[in-house]
């Protein structure tokens, strides 16, 4: 039985890291279970580790997040090297499960490379798409959009009605600032997921970004507000400059105090920017949450 200590790991959305000691168990042994991880067992003074190493990390690139590689340097890392019985170097084992289940010693060609990053891949069940697409959104999250993109992009290719996938590029894309980008990939989605909830998502992001851009000076517009409560488009403005400015619980706020004072106002906009601030956000953001329930209970009051 392997025993490693449990310590710092690589970040999540880390497609190839260092290893250690401390952090083997949770780079490899738990982090197997739900993404294939390679681990690359070599040395600096190994001649064929230096030819192995680059085209190893090539290839797990190329599979755009499908699996992970985790390098381990024997002499920085003699425990692990003994308990894995180690022999010679490079070698490569490709753990899934917490457990070996494939390796080969030696550089060898650029095809079996493939070949065996394929099948490790393979074993996630759906091709490590699933894993690709958390992947990627950790990648978002961290403000790696460009990566995020490619990765999201990759599994466009292998599934082209992917709904996840399609709308996570185009979030991508407004998250790079490329919103008439983002809107061209919108708006020639395929038939089957037009209307799926991730591309109505980012649709709702595309609308609140374009907005955005002509949202009024904020503390101009919280003083005209404060100066005149009834002046139904100034807190209009506001709120769409508090969502600009990333403050969108106010956001949300506002636009609740909007319809509390006249529903009706220009045909129901504070509502209708209101769903559309829940649409772009997940399902279970608190934001959505608590903003759902009190404009509910507003509206059966």
């Amino acid at each position: 039985m392997l025993e490693f200590s449990q310590n710092a790991a690589a970040p999540a959305g880390a497609l190839i890291s260092d290893g250690t000691e401390a952090t083997f168990m949770q780079d490899v042994i738990e982090a197997s279970k739900t993404v294939p991880v390679i681990v690359d067992f070599w040395a600096t003074w190994c001649g064929p580790c230096k030819t192995l190493g680059p085209a190893l990390e090539a290839a797990v690139t190329a599979a755009k997040g499908r699996v992970r590689l985790v390098k381990i340097d024997v002499d920085q890392n003699q425990r692990i090297a003994a308990q894995l019985r180690i022999q010679s170097i490079p070698t490569v084992y490709a753990f899934w499960q917490g457990q070996p289940v494939d390796g080969f010693q030696g550089a060898v060609p650029g095809s079996e490379i493939k070949a065996f990053i394929d099948r490790a891949a393979a074993l996630a069940g759906d091709g490590g798409l699933a894993e690709a697409l958390e992947t990627a959104e950790t990648m978002l999250a961290e403000g790696a959009a460009t990566d995020a993109a490619e990765v999201f992009a990759a599994i466009l290719g292998e599934e082209p009605e992917n709904a996840a996938a399609y709308g996570g590029l185009a979030r991508a894309h407004l998250a790079a600032g490329g919103l008439d980008q983002a809107e061209a990939l919108l708006n020639a989605a395929p038939a089957a997921i037009a209307a799926a909830a991730p591309v109505e998502a980012a649709k709702a992001q595309l609308a609140l970004m374009r907005q955005a851009a002509d949202a009024g000076p904020l503390h101009d517009l919280e003083a005209v507000v404060t100066a005149e409560p009834a002046n139904h488009q100034a807190r209009f403005d506001y709120a769409t400059a508090l969502h600009a400015a990333g403050k969108i619980d106010e956001a949300v706020d506002q636009l609740l105090e909007l319809f509390r004072r006249d529903r009706e106002w220009n045909g129901g906009a504070a509502k209708a920017q209101m769903l559309t601030i829940f649409e772009a956000l997940k399902p279970t953001d608190p934001i959505v949450l608590k903003g759902r329930r009190r404009l509910s209970s507003m509206i059966f009051a």
